[in-house]
């Protein structure tokens, strides 16, 4: 918990960086996380050669992470006095980490292109947030690539954003972006990264574990939530991913739809597990995942407010 504060004032922080990222979106130019993904693509360019792969990935990680983590706290801990400058400062830290607003600002596009029977616009879109091929993709798989990645990014970009956030504030929302941004970066299982990713890859499955599995859940329970529980049981221990896993079948099942199966990467077609059940993804099921989201947000912020007035009436009590 937020050292000082009493959960009640955690839940309007929380409520409050939701807000600002909702308004003002993501920051164009000059962006932290822009700028840590440079510092830590040098970082690996000086240090995964050699032997001792492992080891210096681990070296990596901490020089990469911890400096900005400690400053983050320092920073707090410093303006810990003022209740004013350091609730701006949580909300700061939350808004830089958050990307709620960054999701709906890059995936609906594609649904409109897609709508407006633009495949050439809907491609390109689909290529900035995703690894896998687009240049020959239809319909079905534009919007089964593109409602994966809301689903799958809900976790990574908000909810475990929000999980940390709640846990140590606005130091521990960044920790959990920081390590995420470097698994997506560092976490690949190939020859390159596979020893030298390997501390990005198991801390980031440690930090998202719990934060995973509350997403899953939120995602069952504003869907169909018989679909979403058995696609979640049956369908995540296929996936590698122990955490995206849990995320995206439940999130297939919720909106009953038929996502996974082949996808093309580097002109490789890779056959993946099923996720969720029925029909194929469309255009208009990209805003649907949007609202399963949104929704989930909404529920989060929700429950955590609730809990702080219910446990302030049993203190009081």
């Amino acid at each position: 918990m937020l050292s000082g504060l009493d959960l009640k004032a955690v839940a309007l922080l929380m409520a409050l960086g939701v807000a600002v990222d909702w308004l003002l979106g993501e920051v164009r130019r000059w962006h932290p996380l822009v700028g840590f993904g440079r510092w830590a693509a040098a970082v690996e360019r000086r240090l995964n050669r050699g032997g001792l792969r492992r080891a210096k990935g681990i070296a990596a990680w901490i020089v990469v992470v911890l400096p900005p983590v400690a400053l983050a706290a320092w920073a707090v801990s410093a303006v810990d006095a003022s209740f004013a400058a350091a609730a701006a400062l949580h909300v700061m830290l939350l808004y830089f980490s958050l990307g709620l607003r960054s999701l709906r600002d890059h995936l609906l596009p594609i649904a409109a292109a897609l709508g407006a029977g633009d495949i050439g616009a809907a491609r390109a879109l689909t290529s900035r947030i995703v690894s896998r091929d687009t240049a020959g993709a239809g319909e079905p798989d534009l919007a089964k690539a593109a409602v994966e990645s809301l689903l799958e990014n809900g976790n990574d970009a908000v909810f475990g954003t929000l999980f940390w956030f709640l846990v140590a504030g606005g130091p521990g929302a960044l920790l959990f972006r920081l390590a995420n941004t470097l698994d997506a970066m560092w976490g690949y299982r190939n020859a390159r990264f596979l020893a030298f990713g390997w501390m990005a890859a198991r801390t980031d499955d440690l930090l998202n574990w719990l934060p995973a599995r509350l997403t899953a859940l939120g995602y069952s329970l504003l869907g169909d939530t018989r679909c979403a529980a058995q696609c979640w049981k049956t369908q995540a221990p296929a996936w590698s991913s122990p955490n995206a896993g849990p995320v995206m079948a439940a999130g297939a099942g919720a909106l009953r739809l038929s996502l996974g199966g082949s996808a093309q990467y580097d002109g490789v077609v890779e056959q993946r597990p099923a996720l969720g059940s029925g029909r194929a993804a469309s255009a208009a099921d990209i805003r649907r995942a949007w609202r399963l989201v949104a929704g989930t947000c909404a529920l989060w912020l929700a429950v955590v407010a609730a809990c702080a007035f219910i446990i302030e009436g049993i203190m009081h009590a």
